[in-house]
């Protein structure tokens, strides 16, 4: 049986359902602090600036978890790092909900960073080992969205729980992804990509590492610019909304969960074209449209245009980034297939960490819909160029490496 058909014809389904479910409900955990920042700011006494450095301190964490659990799924395998990591920011999240300071409250956000950079390498390196590779690209559309789904649940939970109850009892259904650690358990398998490979010792995996450094610095900056991208578009948004709107949270949660559709749509779409087009013309086309979305989007002069503006803006954004797992797996060597594209991912996530911080403290001086629509015009532009003068291994098999 060949590489190719090997990696995609045994439990891909349940694969790439896992990882999806996975980054769901992580992106899920991570999108409620943006929702309830004002609320959580007026609890624990602060301005909204240091909640907002709260996220920043969850971007930066990132590249840790991505260490720990991308060493595992090289080493290990891909199930058991995903099962433990499942468990583990399923715990910090319902701990967050019992934050009794701030302090402890930032605590947690740090550690819930670690368990959210541990997810996404493990799960999209088991879920594009297993894919068909000429499915490779709708396959990635689907695992990127899952980070639109968590939002758009987010947006739901912030919509019916909040205005009863609070925020706290939010992340207490941030336990859920413990249950999601049971299905991997029994019902995916691991890559065969990964089992069919030479083991090798510690000594010889860090020279393999060391040897790709030219690819990891490309994955970091491109990823750094990808990361601003979709962290410049989404973090503030609410707080834009309530801010220079002055919605009150239920329109503040409909107009993201009307985003967020077109996100996932803007994914998998985008994403399935990849597979024709290729991936780094997918990705700037998403990224050039993205660009024409800004004035709808941030300076809309009514509510429908508004939301038409928000529609775009995301399918556009996610179409782009939903091109993203397979693009830089395809790029990345089978030996290190579970930890360089997760700690590039990671790595590019802290180095745009401060956007929301950035934002929160030019919106405040002039007015979020300025803040938000400079950072987007300029991190587009330079996405866009990184993409374009970059590598791309379109339909690359797998194992062959």
């Amino acid at each position: 049986m060949s590489a190719n058909t090997s990696t995609g014809g045994n439990g891909h389904r349940a694969a790439v359902t896992a990882s999806f479910l996975g980054w769901t409900l992580d992106a899920f955990d991570f999108f409620l602090v943006p929702f309830a920042l004002t609320a959580i700011a007026k609890d624990f006494g602060k301005p909204v600036q240091a909640v907002a450095l709260s996220i920043t301190i969850t971007l930066i964490f990132r590249p840790v978890g991505a260490i720990i659990f991308g060493l595992m799924a090289d080493r290990y395998g891909r199930r058991i790092p995903l099962m433990i990591d499942l468990v583990f920011f399923s715990i910090i999240e319902v701990a967050t909900g019992f934050a009794h300071s701030f302090t402890t409250f930032l605590v947690l956000r740090a550690l819930f960073g670690i368990g959210m950079g541990g997810e996404w390498g493990v799960g999209a390196s088991l879920a594009m080992e297993k894919a068909p590779t000429n499915r490779r690209g709708i396959m990635s559309g689907l695992l990127q969205e899952g980070y639109a789904c968590g939002n758009l649940l987010a947006a739901i939970c912030f919509l019916f729980i909040y205005p009863r109850w609070g925020w706290r009892p939010m992340f207490f259904i941030g336990g859920l992804p413990a249950l999601l650690a049971i299905y991997v358990r029994f019902q995916v398998k691991e890559s065969e990509v990964w089992e069919q490979r030479t083991r090798k010792s510690w000594s010889e995996y860090g020279r393999e590492i060391a040897s790709n450094w030219k690819l990891f610095l490309y994955l970091v900056l491109f990823l750094t610019m990808m990361n601003f991208v979709s962290h410049g578009t989404q973090d503030m948004y609410p707080t834009f909304l309530e801010r220079d709107w002055h919605f009150t949270p239920q329109k503040r949660a409909l107009v993201t969960m009307f985003a967020n559709v077109g996100a996932i749509i803007g994914g998998i779409v985008f994403g399935h074209f990849s597979d024709q087009w290729g991936r780094r013309k997918t990705i700037v086309l998403a990224l050039i449209l993205a660009m024409l979305s800004i004035p709808l989007w941030a300076f809309s002069p009514i509510l429908p245009l508004l939301m038409a503006g928000s529609f775009l803006m995301q399918f556009m954004v996610q179409g782009a980034w939903g091109v993203v797992p397979v693009h830089i797996n395809e790029l990345t060597p089978d030996p290190v297939r579970g930890f360089l594209p997760g700690f590039a991912y990671q790595c590019g996530v802290m180095f745009a960490s401060g956007v929301a911080y950035i934002e929160a403290v030019f919106g405040e001086r002039t007015s979020y819909a300025n803040a938000m629509a400079l950072t987007a015009v300029t991190v587009f532009s330079l996405a866009a160029i990184v993409a374009w003068f970059g590598r791309e291994k379109h339909g690359v098999q797998f194992g062959s490496s």
